[in-house]
């Protein structure tokens, strides 16, 4: 494996290299013709004058296909980029067109702080022409275009660690891996000190990001003349407000907007801004002349506001905590807690379930949950989305791990709850009151995902019932009775009043959120998402297309018309299209598999189906399209789909309670009729194939241009890294 790990390293991604060993490195250079429509500056730069003319043509003699700009000095873009008044339309990152012999190329972006970017292909005998491909008053930093080049040999450590990872990935998955024979066993020491392992790599990468993060802080405020106010650190000013002792931010109000007829109206907004109003603050709540951050305040309160006051004591300085360091913190808990639920979950679902497809429910979880988009835009507006994503899989961990097996005696025993003597099993009152206290705090975060404290009703149906049947048969005391209702209810009141409270005490009421007062693209006390766009919204939400284009990633935005205007984030795909591991949820519907699970996790899990519909519904009808909005929902359809993994991977006989725990464990292919073996190896080369295409579409999706905090703007170097191994 390691042998072939390197032979693509060295070879396939280094063939330009070893293509251009006999390049004869002659190039005029210095001699290139500048085209009528560039411009020399004085600082050596070009700038472009008439894009119909902006070409640089240098003689080639056919020794290598490709060309190389050369980039001004950094000093000399450096120089420029701080003077930006007089250098407004300076791009370190272009567009250029390599023709040869005249012979049209193929367009190529290009950035100066990415040398391997640098490189053009192109076909040439005699003449290579580069275009300037971008508009009037355009100034790029270019020095000069050198023909007849050696590509130099580059060993790139971030994609051998991407191929190693796949390596091991179809190591592991591949029909015949011994993973499938391996049985699950979360009592194992083994399988335990196996998963602290796998997780200590990501626990070291958190850290170390977030002491980067920590160590190169600085105020995430964007502004420009006639514009809005871009403060990205909302959490660290919510935090601050608390540590103050208010509920209002402490950011300035200018005088005109405040007494504005209505500050809402977004005309109104651009008069002001237009007449040097400022700072007018972007997505961000106001309400009787006071800024607000209309965002769930527990990530504020617990990660943010005690970081901001132990160090600002210690440093003698105000400090914030970065957005980016708490999101880190709060997604190594996603996935923690996701793979601890998912364990727990199908060990319920499947008690003789394999290695291999718990691992790959675990993936289909932490993949269909949205979780990757949330580490992709690590911003203020994903706080509370992973904040609540990490306490609502706690508190389902908790809830799953709180029935237990009755033993003689009486009905209450160390904290455990049964209805009666006669009842099989117990409730562990700790596990009901921490998991509700986890779930209810999602009112503090992202309050859709407070609903999933209706996935305890099936999930508890059969107490439930039973406590209801006894107490109507008098055979149950009603303090007995009250005692897992408090249990569930005590927690989650404790930590939902204060939240109603802070609501009432910045927007007069306990269940006002303050959305509607966002400063935003529209008036958003008047705004309503029309039906007419609900059937489209839907279906984009589920089942967008990939659009895929002719150059990298190859896949692009695709349009989502509306009928009338509403809120449309740029998306590449739908869920189920960008997810494909999220389709085997559909085989919930089919009664041979829900039979076989036992009735409290199958209720669950259809009550999780029917709960992502309804979350479905409720974001596109209240919030419109957007990516993020996913996770509300996405991580129910996860769930659902794990049964049919099992069954898939394992075979479908696997699915069940413990009536089935006397199974034998799989010996792979050799201890089954041939007609099972053929089944698991379908089943399971399909599992290998849906997570293939999520992990690939999820790759590039990570590169489109368009999208919301689009690579190329936030990260332009390893874009442009990365674009460079499959252009070259």
């Amino acid at each position: 494996m390691l042998v072939a790990i390197l032979l693509i390293e060295c070879v396939a991604f280094n063939l330009p290299f070893w293509r251009t060993l006999g390049a004869s490195t002659d190039s005029a250079s210095v001699a290139n013709a500048l085209g009528a429509g560039l411009m020399r500056r004085t600082d050596g730069m070009l700038t472009v004058v008439d894009p119909t003319r902006a070409y640089m043509d240098v003689k080639a003699d056919g020794t290598s296909r490709y060309a190389r700009v050369d980039a001004s000095q950094p000093s000399v873009i450096a120089a420029a980029a701080d003077n930006a008044t007089t250098n407004p339309k300076l791009r370190t990152a272009f567009t250029l067109r390599a023709d040869g012999d005249g012979h049209v190329g193929r367009m190529q972006l290009v950035s100066t702080g990415t040398a391997r970017s640098l490189y053009l292909r192109v076909d040439a005998q005699s003449t290579i022409r580069v275009w300037i491909v971008e508009a009037k008053g355009t100034v790029v930093p270019l020095d000069a275009v050198r023909a007849n080049v050696k590509v130099p040999f580059h060993v790139e450590p971030l994609r051998l660690a991407g191929m190693a990872a796949i390596a091991l990935l179809a190591a592991a998955w591949r029909p015949g891996s011994r993973l499938w024979s391996i049985r699950l066993n979360p009592a194992s020491r083994r399988q335990r000190l196996a998963l602290a392992l796998l997780l200590t790599p990501a626990a070291i990468y958190t850290i170390w990001s977030i002491v980067l993060h920590i160590r190169g802080a600085w105020p995430l405020v964007f502004h420009a003349p006639g514009s809005y106010t871009y403060d990205f650190d909302q959490y660290a000013h919510a935090a601050d407000a608390l540590l103050h002792g208010h509920a209002w931010l402490d950011l300035p109000v200018p005088d005109e907007f405040a007494s504005a007829s209505n500050p809402y109206d977004p005309a109104v907004r651009d008069r002001l801004l237009t007449e040097g109003v400022t700072p007018i603050y972007w997505d961000y709540a106001f309400l009787n002349d006071r800024w607000y951050s209309y965002f769930g305040v527990l990530p504020a309160l617990l990660l943010f506001a005690p970081y901001q006051a132990i160090a600002s004591a210690a440093a003698g300085r105000p400090l914030m905590l970065p957005t980016g360091a708490a999101m880190l913190a709060l997604l190594f808990g996603v996935l923690v807690f996701g793979v601890l639920l998912t364990i727990r979950l199908v060990h319920r679902l499947a008690p003789h379930a394999s290695l291999a497809a718990a691992s790959m429910a675990v993936a289909t979880l932490l993949l269909g949950s949205n979780a990757g988009y949330l580490w992709f835009r690590m911003n203020f507006y994903s706080v509370p989305f992973a904040a609540s994503m990490l306490l609502t899989f706690l508190g389902l961990w908790l809830w799953l791990g709180a029935e237990r097996t009755a033993k003689a005696g009486g009905i209450m025993q160390r904290h455990l709850w049964r209805a009666n003597d006669r009842s099989e099993t117990a409730l562990s009152l700790p596990h009901l009151a921490a998991g509700a206290l986890c779930i209810a705090a999602n009112a503090g975060c992202r309050p859709t995902f407070a609903t999933a404290a209706l996935l305890g009703i099936p999930l508890f149906w059969r107490h439930i019932r039973a406590l209801f049947a006894d107490l109507a048969a008098r055979r149950m005391s009603y303090r007995h009775a009250c005692v897992p209702i408090a249990a569930v209810l005590a927690p989650a009141a404790l930590v939902v009043m204060p939240l109603l409270a802070y609501n009432a005490v910045r927007f007069g009421s306990p269940t006002d959120f303050g959305s509607d007062y966002q400063i935003t693209v529209t008036d958003m006390t008047r705004f309503r998402q029309p039906l007419a766009n609900l059937p489209a919204t839907i279906g984009y939400y589920l089942l967008l297309p990939l659009r895929v284009t002719d150059s990298f990633p190859w896949l692009g935005v695709n349009p989502t018309p509306l009928t009338t205007w509403g809120f449309a984030e740029p998306l590449v795909g739908g869920l189920f299209i960008l997810f494909p591991m999220l389709l085997p949820a559909v085989a919930l519907a089919a009664p041979r598999l829900r039979r076989r699970i036992a009735a409290p996790t199958r209720r669950m899990l259809v009550a999780a189906l029917a709960l992502a519909a309804a979350l479905l519904l409720f974001d596109a009808y209240e919030a419109g399209l957007g990516w993020r909005y996913m996770t509300d929902f996405g991580w129910l359809i996860a769930l659902a789909a794990m049964p049919a993994i099992v069954a898939l991977g394992d075979g479908a006989e696997r699915v069940g309670d413990s009536r089935h725990a006397s199974m034998p464990a799989d010996t792979t292919f050799g201890a089954h009729p041939q007609g099972a073996r053929l089944r698991r190896l379908l089943g399971r080369s399909v599992l290998m194939m849906l997570l293939a295409a999520t992990l690939i579409i999820g790759f590039l999706s990570a590169f489109v241009i368009g999208r919301q905090d689009a690579m190329i703007n936030n990260d332009p170097q390893l874009f442009f890294s990365v674009r460079s191994w499959f252009i070259l």
